[in-house]
């Protein structure tokens, strides 16, 4: 493909990227209504459960989990379209990064779901491997959670932040709930593309195989009561995709929140080593969503039509 396509083609990505990035922070926004932190939460060690908010409209309160995604959401957007913003046919600094970063996404995704089906879902595919993986790697940065409002402890003088400024997205419920609803109506409207009103029924209740007499009414009776089955699965994915995120980095920032403050005069050195592994984490854990909602996407889009149709 000729250069100039690329950079076409990379120019348009990086223009839904932005649009995703948006409806990321809308969907955390309008999920997270009137988060509250209890004076019981603001008073227990360790990272809350609930992010604490910052600003208050009425029941409406920006938090400081969705203050830390807007600032990740921003700063990609300004790096893709600084990248973007004078391509040239032989790509040098910033661009040649996110040229590299994009083909190598698209080469890797392609393998596994096939050119066409890349062609209508890279966008979004990219977009979330990104967004989460820089999420991750921004709530590792010295100063995230420990950084904010708090209280002097009387007896031993430590300073102990109550509601800090910033706080890991992912390590909000809220932020990987509306990450998986995204994609959940997202995959719906794909899979009713793909297959229509009634391929989609068929391929939840359908009967699979040749089957002929008796046996096939028995074996349409077996796959309708099993459709049911697939479809409280599907009803199940976002619940397992969100809470597989969260646990894993709210779990990563719980032990560094243990190993920093477990010995006061170590508190610089034994975080470090959980640090290196975080970053691995980080990566791991955008990885393993992308991955989940590419292939859930590809199950429903290629059910009917085989792997050779697929790929193209």
């Amino acid at each position: 493909m000729p250069a100039t396509a690329v950079a076409y083609k990379m120019r348009n990505r990086c223009f839904l990227l932005t649009v995703v990035m948006l409806l990321c922070g809308f969907a955390l926004a309008t999920t997270t209504i009137a988060a509250e932190a209890a004076p019981a939460q603001l008073e227990q060690e360790g990272v809350p459960l609930k992010a604490a908010p910052l600003v208050r409209f009425g029941k409406f309160a920006i938090t400081n989990s969705m203050l830390m995604t807007w600032i990740v959401a921003a700063g990609i957007i300004v790096f893709a379209q600084l990248a973007t913003r004078n391509i040239k046919p032989i790509p040098r600094g910033i661009q040649n990064f996110w040229e590299w970063l994009v083909e190598s996404l698209y080469d890797f995704l392609e393998g596994i779901i096939g050119r066409q089906l890349m062609s209508k879902t890279f966008w979004f595919f990219a977009t979330i491997f990104i967004f989460i993986l820089f999420v991750n790697w921004f709530g590792l940065i010295p100063g995230v959670g420990t950084i904010g409002w708090g209280h002097r402890d009387p007896a031993t003088g430590v300073f102990h932040v109550d509601r800090p400024l910033l706080r890991g997205g992912n390590a909000d419920l809220n932020m990987t709930s509306a990450m998986a609803a995204i994609f959940f109506v997202l995959w719906l409207i794909w899979a009713l593309q793909a297959q229509g009103v009634g391929g989609f029924l068929r391929h939840i209740f359908g009967v699979k195989g040749e089957t002929t007499g008796i046996l096939k009414l028995i074996m349409a009776v077996v796959f309708f009561m099993v459709g049911w089955l697939e479809v409280i699965s599907i009803l199940v994915r976002p619940i397992s995709l969100s809470i597989r995120l969260f646990g894993n980095i709210y779990a990563g920032e719980s032990i560094l929140e243990v190993m920093s403050t477990m010995i006061p005069m170590l508190s610089w050195l034994l975080p470090i080593p959980f640090y290196f592994m975080e970053i691995l984490v980080g990566i791991v854990q955008a990885l393993v969503f992308m991955l989940l909602t590419a292939v859930f996407t590809m199950l429903i889009a290629r059910d009917d039509h085989g792997p050779e149709h697929a790929h193209g």
